[in-house]
């Protein structure tokens, strides 16, 4: 089987591929249709970059200037893996024909290091530190496509979203803390069409992994985190250990964090099914089926968690409780489980995102509400639209865009008038 995440097939012609795929792309970006042999991750990707309004011939946006810079990525978890990054993938970086590039988990570039005449070449399309590399931004890209999939990928040549990145070959893996399953980041090696071959995409990977497993020595003991919001299947981190869980099993393992004290079947059962008649054996049989995959964590009479268990979830609700709407808004990855239909896990992403949502109307930044509206769950927000048009200049064009969405909007929701 072919492995989806590598740019091409052993024997494939790079200049042949980058016709077709050039043709495709120009194809998507004039009506949207996307067709073989581009690969699923990247019409994905175009998918996504298209919804979020991604820039397709253009600079990507320089978001932290040197001091800001600076400062940040000295307190960011990633510094510590430097060295590891500059031993493993650092000769490559220097030998004249490549890059190495560390990210944030927001696609912040954080270092780009390589021979002066390579960072130079980068630098014309802005990616260089300080600047804003996720999909939303920067369209299909390896580290931001990396961190949107959560999943190390190559992005080829005629394969990235933006005209002025196609010169370039890429491959990224993104990066977690052992201890929480947190998405810290990636890196990626970029350089010519030369890197879409499997052991780019392996070496980065191996990478990835001696970084993590560098930066779990040094922090020290692990733990249990549940990781599920933007996911219909949570992925649960058990002391370094990863297991992707079923949506049952996802909506179980939710709801018992968020009662460390336990819950009875028949309160489980409510949360899970609601006040439908349902047979006891089949909790059980879930129970029973999830005790199988995540051994002692589970405890029975009560049913309940035998530690406690950071979610990602909880991590917004800290920095909305701190006033910080601009790092809950860093740490949303989307609704939680979303396509659960639980009463238990409905209520949990209503509150969630309303509170967020109110944070956001509050702390009125045009850009974090142009952030929001950007994205799959708050593109039809109307409120949030008509407050980024208040936020912005009388007559600058992003106003009068903004504007005409919010327009639309109510047209939709067949309401009167306009802001």
């Amino acid at each position: 089987m072919v492995n989806p995440w590598l740019a091409m097939e052993a024997g494939a012609d790079p200049a042949e591929r980058i016709r077709t795929v050039r043709r495709a792309h120009e194809a998507f970006l004039a009506d949207g249709t996307v067709s073989p042999p581009v690969r699923q991750v990247v019409a994905d990707s175009w998918r996504r970059s298209a919804r979020a309004h991604a820039i397709s011939d253009g600079a990507a946006p320089i978001e932290l200037d040197e001091p800001a810079l600076r400062s940040y990525r000295d307190a960011h978890p990633l510094a510590r893996a430097m060295p590891v990054f500059r031993e493993l993938l650092g000769g490559i970086a220097h030998d004249g024909a490549h890059l190495l590039a560390v990210c944030d988990p927001q696609g912040r570039l954080l270092w780009v290091e390589g021979h002066p005449g390579v960072v130079r070449r980068a630098e014309r399309m802005n990616f260089t530190a300080g600047a804003r590399w996720d999909e939303r931004h920067a369209g299909t890209n390896a580290p931001g496509t990396a961190l949107a999939a959560d999943h190390a990928v190559q992005i080829f040549a005629a394969e990235h979203y933006n005209r002025r990145v196609q010169p370039w070959t890429c491959a990224a893996a993104p990066l977690h803390d052992l201890r929480t399953g947190r998405l810290l980041g990636a890196v990626d090696i970029s350089g010519g069409d030369h890197l879409a071959s499997p052991h780019s995409l392996a070496l980065v990977q191996a990478t990835a992994r001696a970084a993590e497993a560098h930066l779990s020595l040094c922090t020290g003991e692990l733990g249990v985190c549940l990781t599920a919001l933007g996911r219909d299947e949570a992925l649960l981190v058990r002391d370094g250990e990863r297991l992707r869980l079923g949506r049952r099993h996802s909506e179980i393992m939710l709801l018992l964090a968020r009662h460390p004290d336990g819950l009875t079947g028949d309160q489980l059962s409510v949360l899970l099914y609601g006040e439908r008649d349902m047979r006891p054996v089949t909790l059980r049989a879930e129970l029973s089926r999830l005790r199988q995959l995540v051994g002692p964590l589970l405890h029975s009479r009560p049913y309940r968690l035998d530690r406690p268990v950071e979610t990602d979830l909880c991590a917004v609700e800290r920095e909305l409780a701190a006033g910080d709407p601009a790092a809950a808004l860093d740490a949303y990855r989307g609704p939680l489980l979303p396509s659960s239909e639980a009463p238990g896990i409905r209520r949990l992403r209503a509150a969630l995102e309303d509170r967020l949502r109110r944070a956001l109307l509050s702390a009125r930044n045009p850009d974090q509400l142009r952030i929001w509206s950007r994205t799959p769950w708050g593109e039809h927000d109307l409120e949030i639209w008509e407050a980024l048009v208040d936020t912005l200049p009388e007559h600058s064009p992003a106003r009068t865009a903004s504007r005409a969405a919010a327009g639309r909007l109510r047209t939709a929701y067949g309401l009167a008038g306009g802001s």
